[in-house]
């Protein structure tokens, strides 16, 4: 694992040195006090350490477990036996998601249990539909449409009734697919596509993130409508007060058991739920499970260090730099800042990285992982200068939520179906805990100096987030099936080597969807 973890060690360190650059360069124009950047370097040193342990943790343990549970519950006859299963599964999964409880804390008039639980049912419906997709073999771009009106149409009631409640709601989607999450359900999904064995099997391997995020959007809008004040919501956290260095590093041990707590109650409902399957259908050899355990002890180090780094180190830094470049005088550099920070803040995601590596591996290297994390960090770039935009101008969310889901479901009957399912996995995905600790913190504390509404113009982003990648990913998916058709249309006139005629046959499996 050694070789492993250096790699992952080196991939960290690229990921996250933009970011640390950009807040450096930032200096220049809002410098931090001394101490918050103290904080702000050794919070992205355990971002680096956090994040490599993590992604080989992942590899290791979660994505092996949730294969063989996917594999084995797909084999059940009983519909009445899978159902609530499936349904116990994704509630546990999502209670375990650190990156929902920060946007639970947000809500002044709702308790964060009530919020979790209203969140972690839509989870568990929606993953009853998706994995039944998958059984009955049913069209995803169908299901993503049907469920797409009805949230948009809850939403219009909801609106009527609390429009602050529905940039919330929308955000609750993206928040859940965070790195608990998306290793297990994609390889939940993974699972299910290989007992099934059908040439259809590689889509099915993917969509199902995309459709668990839409089940938390809809139990938030039916909160909504039930809940008079649901959509109040705080400010955002009281940035933390850095007085010296020795602040710093209290602040640091403070956290620390926190986390540890919060991490372990994450994983335990994982680790049980695994056990239970280990004792009664799978079986596995002593060796598999000695390596998933320390896999799982990796999990668990990576993410704590992860969580502390970005709660003490970034999240104060968010909010303190999105405040005073607002209160400079000049608020329209929030969006050229916003551009370049979502371009590079998606690559520092750990779910991006399980995601990406997992797409080039299941399409043979077709779909290669630069090409996804690049249109991903298109899209994010281009969702946090539109959510920076809202923030200085106070724009509605539904003039970008509803052209932007129209175009990205008119896109899916255009590009191959591979990308389809990809792209709408990738949205939820891109949406992490960067994403909600870092960039919403930065917009809560412009929208605040500039005097707007937290809970219309700063919440929404990571709906943004959720959203642009679903277009830009689908975007490739068209260019790669022209240049697709320039290829077979060479190929009619002229004879290939052997070499390229490998290459074809993976090119023909993917335009046949």
């Amino acid at each position: 694992m050694k070789k492993q973890l250096r790699e992952k060690l080196k991939e960290a360190i690229a990921s996250v040195l933009p970011v640390f650059i950009i807040v450096l360069l930032l200096q220049l124009i809002a410098p931090m006090p001394p101490a918050m950047l103290a904080a702000f370097f050794i919070g992205a040193v355990l971002l680096v350490f956090g994040m490599s342990i993590f992604t080989l943790g992942a590899d290791v343990a979660m994505m092996p477990m949730g294969e063989r549970i996917g594999a084995h519950i797909i084999k059940s006859k009983s519909y009445a036996v899978f159902i609530p299963l499936v349904f116990f599964i994704g509630m546990l999964i999502t209670v375990a998601e650190p990156d929902l409880q920060v946007l639970a804390d947000q809500f002044e008039s709702l308790s964060t249990p009530l919020i979790v639980l209203t969140v972690a049912a839509g989870v568990g419906i929606f993953l009853v539909i998706a994995l039944v997709r998958v059984i009955k073999k049913g069209d995803l771009t169908r299901v993503l449409l049907a469920s797409y009106v009805l949230v948009f149409a809850l939403a219009g009631t909801t609106a009527i009734e609390s429009g602050s409640f529905v940039p919330i709601a929308f955000d609750s989607g993206g928040v859940t697919t965070g790195p608990i999450t998306v290793p297990f359900l994609m390889a939940l999904g993974i699972g299910f596509a290989s007992v099934r064995g059908s040439r259809s099997a590689q889509d099915d391997s993917f969509g199902i993130v995309a459709l668990c995020s839409i089940g938390p959007i809809l139990a938030m809008l039916i909160l909504g409508m039930a809940s008079k004040n649901g959509g109040i919501v705080s400010d955002g956290a009281e940035a933390v007060k850095f007085t010296d260095f020795r602040s710093v590093i209290v602040e640091f041990a403070k956290n620390l058991p926190e986390f540890l707590g919060e991490v372990a109650l994450a994983l335990v409902p994982v680790v049980l739920l695994f056990g239970l399957f280990q004792l009664i259908f799978l079986h596995l050899p002593v060796n598999m499970l000695a390596r998933m355990g320390v896999g799982l002890l990796y999990t668990y180090i990576g993410l704590v260090l992860f969580l502390l780094g970005v709660k003490v180190g970034f999240m104060p830094a968010g909010k303190y730099l999105g405040e005073a470049l607002a209160g400079a005088g000049r608020p329209w550099i929030l969006i050229p800042i916003g551009v370049v920070l979502g371009f590079v803040v998606v690559m520092a995601e750990p779910a991006v990285r399980v995601l990406t590596k997992q797409v080039e591996e299941i399409t043979v290297g077709a779909i290669s992982h630069r090409a996804m994390l690049f249109s991903l960090s298109i899209g994010v770039a281009v969702s946090l200068g539109i959510s920076m935009l809202r923030v200085v101008t106070g724009i509605s969310l539904w003039y970008f939520l509803i052209p932007g889901y129209a175009l990205a479901i008119e896109l899916s009957f255009l590009c191959p179906k591979i990308f389809t399912v990809i792209a709408f996995d990738s949205g939820g995905v891109a949406s992490g805990p960067m994403t909600a600790t870092f960039m919403l913190p930065f917009a809560i504390g412009a929208c605040a100096a500039l005097g707007g509404d937290v809970s219309t113009d700063a919440f929404g982003l990571v709906a943004m987030v959720a959203l642009t990648p679903l277009i830009t990913i689908q975007i490739l998916g068209v260019v790669y099936k022209l240049k697709l058709a320039r290829v077979e249309k060479a190929k009619a006139v002229e004879p290939v080597s052997e070499v390229s005629d490998s290459v074809t046959i993976i090119e023909f499996e993917l335009e046949d969807y």
